[in-house]
């Protein structure tokens, strides 16, 4: 793409899933100390950022079935990285919450990605970075964050 052409919306958002589809391929394989597949990563980020969930409301907001849901929460339990607790006012359901556990090996698992990329960061010039810098903006402000 020409940076001197207008902007083709429909080519840009090609170029844009593309880059952004290989990036977060590349920062996938970056572990933490144990080698979590991604959906139960994403598990240990939701239980982090919200709170305890019952697995139904986990299923829901990870667009899986139930039946799933109690396969990862079960891996997790087993691995120590969450921990089932009666729900507080419907003794049929339980609630999943994170564990000190799962919260280290979040933050294990977020240092090496972040230091993958800070290293890729650190081979562009002062302009690029920049470029990046707005663009990390942009790119939030599109995804519904911040």
């Amino acid at each position: 793409m020409t940076t001197n052409a207008p902007t083709d919306l429909p080519d840009l958002a090609a170029e844009l899933r593309v880059g952004v589809g290989r990036l977060h391929r590349r920062l996938r394989h970056q572990r933490g100390t144990v080698d979590l597949p991604d959906h139960l990563v994403a598990v240990l980020g939701l239980l982090n950022r919200a709170g305890a969930l019952t697995p139904g409301a986990l299923a829901e907001h990870e667009c899986v079935r139930p039946p799933q849901m109690t396969r990862s929460v079960n891996a997790l339990v087993e691995s120590g990285y969450v921990a089932k607790m009666p729900h507080p006012s419907d003794g049929r359901q339980v609630v999943v919450e994170i564990t000190d556990a799962g919260r280290d090996e979040l933050v294990e698992l977020r240092r090496r990605r972040d230091e993958w990329l800070a290293a890729q960061l650190a081979t562009l010039d002062d302009a690029d970075r920049q470029v990046l810098e707005q663009a990390a903006h942009i790119l939030q402000r599109m995804a519904g964050g911040r």
